[in-house]
């Protein structure tokens, strides 16, 4: 590595910053300081490990650079200033922490710490656009001044690639202070260094709309200026002569502003309504506050013409976040729009650094953790004289939550104590149902690990793994609970089919017919109420197959074996099955009653047939455990029956109550003038059944269409069915 070599003109810019920092800071230095760091730079100056960044940029000159932001901007003092000329160089030498507490202080190491930690979270290539980002930004510094630090070293580093070659690398950085480091200026209330961001932002990115804002503007300052004067003159002086105490701001939109205003409402610079507004703010009693916005809002309105559909009025119902103001656009002199705030000295106060938080009322979520703990930093911001409020803050923040990574860079956040099969279970069911473990930063761990900030976390998977129980207890998230319940009532649903299946297989195999109430009553007199249960014992090896095929051989034999026999040797012509419909449910003699009031069972009415009070039913056990009431006569009934007769059950009605259920009719008849009108007033004026949707379709004279009603029981619908077909030109009523 070659040494870092200074130019001329670094070298006397690097002198300058030392004196200025020495003015800002110097009564607030240790004894032996400036030399201690002297030591530092030298060392990894002659190690070689000082290398010029991407941008060709003096790290030293740089850190310089920079902490003469913190000390003006932002206020930072003695251990923020050389945290950032340490860390220059640190971060190339990786310099011992603990050699840096010893010289130079807790705060100190602390805040390179964060640094370096947040310079390895970059590492991982994280999706940075997310308010997600932001936020594992302020908790995994623990240290408040490391966020400072860094907003002041991107303010520096766009202020200096003004003129770089490497236009990949700036394009980079500027999408960054966009989207990452605008908004946590904004959050923090450093709003002039929040503008220069964007403004710089906008210059490197959309250097055309940047400069041609920014002519415009210039063009336009001096009679800007003017009008304004022209504007708030006649104003100040009635406000005075009506007693008001007051003052009043103008302020121009900075370039960004404008540029978005101009994509949002697509259109050109000169279409910009409130290119400035003029904030009038009171100073009230609390008790007149609106009276007095109220009244001076009507001074205003009768001296120039507002715009009604411009008009905000957030003193009456103040926003969700406590923001309270009047807005109104008025057209003053020349006919020029010119937005008008109204707001007293408390309210103004809310609006910028308290409940209302500037950065929330523009739009920038944030958490309720969050905020107050950022209008505790904003103030301390603010009051310069009492900087030593910043020492004291240390990162507590989101103690009830992490947020870690996807291999991707895609930012996750949990619960605090959630473990890796609560993330496998967030990607996808079959993930989770597969996961035995994780990589964590490239260390294999299992699916028991607790997730930690900053993780990035690739699940390990294998094809014979399985959910189990016991992992409910392992997990955090309800949604890992649901999804492993899921995938366990499936596979006791798949295990009794299998178990089924290779049951009947053995008796095949043994010559020995299958008949399903004999098994149903060998499964009652071994003990079990459903023969789900029964199946499923036998899937995990609990029954021995071999042991309950001799147990039903001795039992059809001791039960009278000529049953089978008797069965078997009736003669055809004389079978009559009256109701086949009976056999739907023979593998258990239980019978789901159907009542608005059942609990503990979770069923739903199947959407292939609507099936409806008074209907004869039966249900189906799903695949996820849950039952679908189905109508007998359903069009998928007989599949059913015959591909899954062991998850068919009975069913029935009872107690009538309130409910409504949903179904549809078909009806078919005569494209005459008026049908539809006299098959829609019969529905209506039926009590109790209410039409929910009604789709026609006419051709060649004929018409028909659906209609959706919702009935209480058949017998109504019967009676809505005979009225209907009694319409004249209705040919058809048919339910689907």
């Amino acid at each position: 590595m070659s040494k870092l070599i200074f130019t001329p003109e670094e070298r006397k810019e690097a002198m300058a910053l030392g004196r200025s920092l020495k003015a800002g800071i110097g009564t607030l230095l240790k004894d032996r300081d400036e030399e201690r760091m002297f030591e530092f730079l030298k060392k990894a100056l002659r190690s070689g490990a000082v290398e010029r960044d991407v941008f060709g940029l003096n790290p030293i000159l740089t850190g310089l650079q920079t902490a003469k932001i913190a000390v003006d901007e932002i206020g930072l003092r003695r251990d923020g200033v050389i945290a950032i000329l340490l860390y220059a160089v640190t971060g190339a030498t990786a310099a011992d922490p603990e050699e840096i507490k010893a010289e130079f202080g807790d705060n100190v190491a602390r805040i390179i710490h964060g640094l370096v930690k947040i310079q390895e979270l970059y590492k991982k290539n994280p999706v940075i656009e997310s308010e997600n980002f932001r936020n594992l930004l302020l908790s995994f510094a623990e240290d408040m001044r490391v966020i400072l630090i860094m907003i002041a070293d991107r303010v520096n580093l766009m202020r200096q690639i003004r003129d770089t070659e490497n236009v990949e690398a700036k394009t980079e950085v500027s999408e960054e202070a966009s989207y990452l480091y605008a908004p946590l200026a904004h959050k923090l209330g450093l709003y002039k260094l929040k503008s220069e961001l964007e403004d710089l932002s906008l210059k490197y990115l959309e250097h055309d709309a940047y400069y041609m804002i920014k002519e415009k503007l210039n063009a336009t300052k001096q009679s800007r200026d003017a009008y304004i004067g022209r504007f708030i003159g006649p104003i100040e002086e009635k406000l005075k002569a009506a007693g008001f105490k007051f003052h009043m701001k103008g302020r121009t939109k900075s370039i960004h502003s404008i540029w978005q205003k101009m994509k949002k409402q697509k259109c050109e610079f000169e279409g910009v309504y409130d290119l400035f507004a003029i904030r009038i703010i009171l100073d009230a009693p609390i008790d007149k506050e609106k009276m007095q916005c109220w009244q001076v809002f009507a001074i205003i309105t009768d001296m120039y013409q507002p715009n009604p559909k411009r008009m905000r009025d957030w003193l009456s119902v103040p926003k969700s976040n406590g923001y309270e103001s009047l807005h109104i656009t008025v057209l003053g002199p020349e006919n020029k729009w010119v937005e008008v705030q109204i707001r007293t000295e408390r309210m103004d106060e809310i609006a910028e650094r308290g409940l209302a938080a500037h950065w929330r009322y523009k739009g920038v979520k944030g958490e309720s953790g969050l905020d107050e703990w950022l209008n505790s930093i904003r103030t301390a911001l603010e009051n310069k004289d009492d900087m030593q409020v910043i020492d004291q803050f240390k990162m507590d923040l989101y103690e009830d939550e992490v947020f870690v990574f996807t291999p991707k860079g895609d930012l996750m956040k949990f619960p605090k104590g959630a473990t890796v099969l609560d993330f496998a279970y967030r990607i996808h069911s079959n993930i989770g149902n597969r996961c035995t473990g994780a990589k964590i930063n490239d260390k294999v761990v299992t699916f028991r690990y607790a997730l930690k900030n900053g993780d990035q976390v690739e699940i390990i998977t294998a094809n014979s793994q399985k959910p189990k129980q016991e992992w409910l207890n392992i997990v955090k998230t309800s949604r890992a609970k649901s999804k492993i319940r899921m995938a366990l009532k499936d596979m006791m649903v798949k295990d009794g089919a299998y178990a089924k299946e290779m049951f009947e297989r053995r008796l095949k195999n043994r010559k020995i017919e299958f008949d399903e109430s004999a098994v149903s009553h060998l499964i009652k007199k071994l003990g079990f109420k459903e023969a789900n249960d029964f199946y499923r014992r036998m899937a995990d090896g609990t029954l021995d197959v071999n042991d309950v095929i001799d147990k039903y051989e001795e039992m059809l034999h001791h039960d009278g074996g000529n049953t089978m026999q008797q069965q078997q040797a009736r003669s055809a012509g004389n079978f009559s099955f009256e109701n086949p419909n009976e056999e739907l449910a023979r593998s258990t003699d239980d019978v789901l009653v159907i009542d608005r009031n059942l609990k503990g069972v979770d069923y739903s009415l199947a959407n292939c047939c609507h099936p409806i009070y008074g209907d004869d039913v039966f249900g189906f056990v799903t695949v996820s455990g849950g039952i679908k009431i189905h109508r007998k006569d359903c069009p998928n009934a007989t599949e059913l029956r015959k591909r899954f007769g062991y998850r068919i059950v009975k069913a029935k009605w009872s107690g009538k109550g309130n409910s409504q259920y949903s179904t549809t009719l078909r009806i078919i008849g005569n494209d005459d003038i008026g049908i539809v009108n006299n098959v829609t007033s019969i529905i209506s004026k039926e009590e109790k059944i209410m039409m929910r949707s009604i789709n026609i379709d006419s051709n060649d004279g004929l018409f028909s269409g659906n209609v959706v009603v919702n009935v209480e029981d058949t017998s109504r619908l019967e009676q809505l069915i005979k009225k209907l077909r009694n319409v004249r030109g209705v040919k058809q009523v048919l339910r689907l």
